[in-house]
């Protein structure tokens, strides 16, 4: 008997078939890591990077940022020229960063002046494509500059934060970008001017423990992660359990750490209403 139909029109009529290609190309559809649904890819874009059926916020480029949170056109990058380098030699460090800049990701964080509806501003946004976004001794002289910026142009300073925390190929030189990046937006709120930061998923470790947790107003993501070290080393260093939703975004507004928790397509126009305010 024949074992399907392709051999039955073979056997039967010398008939060859030819196999139908019956799979779907990877980018067409993505699983929502919370709904779990399979949702069209394209539908998601459209959408600004949120789930259509669940409301869940993906990660999204550097342009896409720019081109969601300032005025069309008027984003000129500053900084673009301080590269990082493998200063400890640490071992495939400078074939990870020249391929990464090889590919045009600028670097762990892209800062700019812009305008928000017309207002002036100066503004960084941290890029988890390069290297987790993690904090290295660039990412830390860029927000020292872009802050000493702001105090000598007499602009607001917005950061957008995403990182998975120090740059362990860095060692110790980046963990003083903590001491330095917190002394740097320290000067900047003694000048009078607006600090702003917008915490996104993931905001963890030493970016958190710095210059991320120093805004005068803290907006953050819809269930964003934001933490220092992960919820597993807290149980295991405390003992306990740790309370649901421990580390989101809307148990750190609870608890005052945050000031508002946005949905991404309001984000723009309560950064306007803040800046009109402290304008005038």
């Amino acid at each position: 008997m024949a074992k399907s139909i392709e051999e039955f029109l073979k056997k039967i009529f010398g008939i060859k078939t030819k196999k139908i290609e019956t799979t779907i190309p990877d980018n067409v559809f993505i699983q929502c890591p919370n709904c779990k649904k399979m949702v069209y890819k394209k539908k998601v874009d459209n959408n600004i990077g949120i789930c259509p059926e669940c409301g869940y916020h993906f990660k999204i480029t550097v342009s896409q940022w720019i081109n969601i949170l300032v005025d069309k056109d008027s984003f000129s990058p500053l900084f673009d020229d301080l590269k990082s380098i493998n200063i400890l030699n640490f071992p495939d460090y400078s074939e990870k960063l020249n391929s990464l800049y090889k590919n045009k990701i600028n670097e762990g964080i892209t800062c700019g002046k812009a305008k928000i509806n017309g207002i002036n501003v100066l503004i960084g946004i941290m890029d988890t494509d390069f290297i987790l976004g993690s904090m290295g001794a660039v990412v830390g002289e860029r927000v020292t500059l872009l802050f000493e910026k702001g105090i000598s142009l007499n602009y607001p300073v917005i950061i957008l934060t995403r990182s998975g925390g120090a740059r362990m190929q860095e060692g110790v030189i980046s963990l003083m970008q903590m001491a330095k990046t917190s002394a740097a937006a320290k000067k900047f709120s003694e000048s009078g001017n607006l600090y702003i930061v917008i915490m996104t998923d993931p905001t963890t470790g030493g970016t958190t423990a710095s210059f991320a947790s120093l805004g005068d107003i803290i907006i953050a993501e819809p269930k964003a992660l934001i933490g220092f070290a992960g919820p597993r080393v807290i149980e295991q260093t405390i003992k306990q359990t740790l309370p649901p939703g421990f580390q989101t975004s809307e148990f750190l507004l609870e608890k005052g750490f945050v000031d508002i928790v946005l949905p991404r397509p309001e984000i723009k126009n309560k950064l306007y209403e803040i800046l009109k305010i402290h304008k005038y």
